[in-house]
């Protein structure tokens, strides 16, 4: 009886110790597409982004990956990103991701498309997927900044290699305004026509037999100034644009920013 009371005793201080234990902060990782090592995320948030990363990357036949970090350990964000890649895929034989490396101690971000992402995701739609997630990354919304990415980059991937996605002719307003055009083009047409033709012109008026000019001028009336617009640089710094090669031999195409 004493024994089986002692036991007991024990319950609530193993109780506190759990709660303890479940309350000290840990890298938010669930599956194997979100590698939170700086504990960016919360477990809801992995959770819903791995969900997210496998729906549109089996769309695509890709691979979304997350990867964060409290410090490259005196690597370029870009080096850290290839060993990481290197090694994972060594590991599970998967060569086609778009990976998403954050490195928190350093306020960079890099992007990078591997296998078949490096032609589907090359390196300039990779810099117009950057201008889309930088405003989150300075505001520390690492979860819309993922989940952008993933949207983005899979909306881009839809287009032929090569083709601006961000094109003003790809636009649907665009085609709409041509659409209108064309039609106003048209009715005009018609009912210019509808109206019969006018057959007088200035000429039906003048007698070019006895008429000359008998003085001419010139009057100034004003002048021109062209103004150039000065292009400001992008919202941070750029680097690392271009993709290149990993430590295992691997290409990429790739961008970074600095936040």
């Amino acid at each position: 009886m004493k024994k089986f009371t002692c036991k007991r005793a024990w319950l609530p201080v193993l109780a506190l110790l759990l709660l303890f234990i479940g309350g000290l902060p840990v890298s938010a990782q669930t599956g194997d597409l979100i590698y939170d090592e700086a504990g960016l995320l919360s477990g809801e948030e992995a959770q819903e982004l791995e969900a997210l990363a496998k729906e549109y990357g089996a769309e695509q036949n890709v691979e979304f990956l997350f990867l964060s970090t409290d410090s490259t350990e005196g690597q370029s964000i870009e080096g850290y990103m290839g060993d990481f890649f290197d090694e994972r895929a060594d590991s599970t034989g998967r060569e086609d991701a778009v990976l998403l490396t954050i490195d928190i101690g350093g306020r960079e971000v890099y992007l990078a498309g591997f296998g078949t992402a490096e032609r589907t995701l090359d390196s300039e739609r990779i810099d117009l997927v950057l201008d889309r997630i930088i405003p989150e990354m300075r505001s520390g919304d690492y979860a819309g900044a993922f989940e952008e990415t993933v949207i983005t980059s899979s909306e881009y991937m839809e287009y032929r290699p090569g083709v601006n996605p961000e094109s003003i002719f790809l636009k649907t307003w665009f085609h709409l305004v041509v659409a209108l055009l064309l039609a106003g083009i048209i009715v005009g047409t018609m009912l210019y026509n509808a109206g019969g033709r006018v057959t007088t012109t200035p000429g039906t008026y003048v007698d070019r037999d006895h008429t000359r000019v008998r003085s001419h001028s010139d009057r100034f009336r004003n002048k021109t100034v062209t103004r150039r617009k000065i292009p400001k640089n992008k919202d941070g710094g750029g680097f690392g644009g271009g993709g290149g090669m990993t430590g295992g031999g691997r290409s990429f195409s790739g961008g970074g920013r600095s936040f």
